[in-house]
């Protein structure tokens, strides 16, 4: 067996102490009832490095809710429904605080 490289990406190691950063954590305690878990995995979206490189001010959030049964990126990959619902607010609440602190 042999595997030819066909095209690398920039890895990238977010920032957990920006504005956006606080304001998700802040809805995602409000929308879980509970702490709000930082965990670096990945950080080989290729795309996100690109991003930065044309926009270096953007604040980028990469969020992931998933339990044991996600089974993230298989064949049987699972949603739970209670768990996107508050997901959903979670995403809510951040746009709504990120709206209200830019005075749009």
């Amino acid at each position: 067996m042999s595997v030819d490289l066909i095209a690398t990406g920039e890895g990238y190691s977010a920032t957990t102490d920006s504005t956006a950063a606080r304001l998700m954590n802040q809805a995602m305690r409000e929308s879980w009832h509970t702490e709000p878990v930082e965990m670096g995995m990945g950080g080989s979206i290729p795309f996100i490095a690109e991003f930065l490189n044309v926009f270096p001010e953007a604040e980028i959030l990469i969020t992931g809710i998933e339990d044991p049964d996600t089974r993230a990126h298989s064949p049987n990959e699972s949603l739970h429904l209670p768990g996107f619902l508050r997901a959903t607010g979670s995403e809510t609440r951040f746009l709504v605080a990120l709206n209200d602190g830019l005075g749009w």
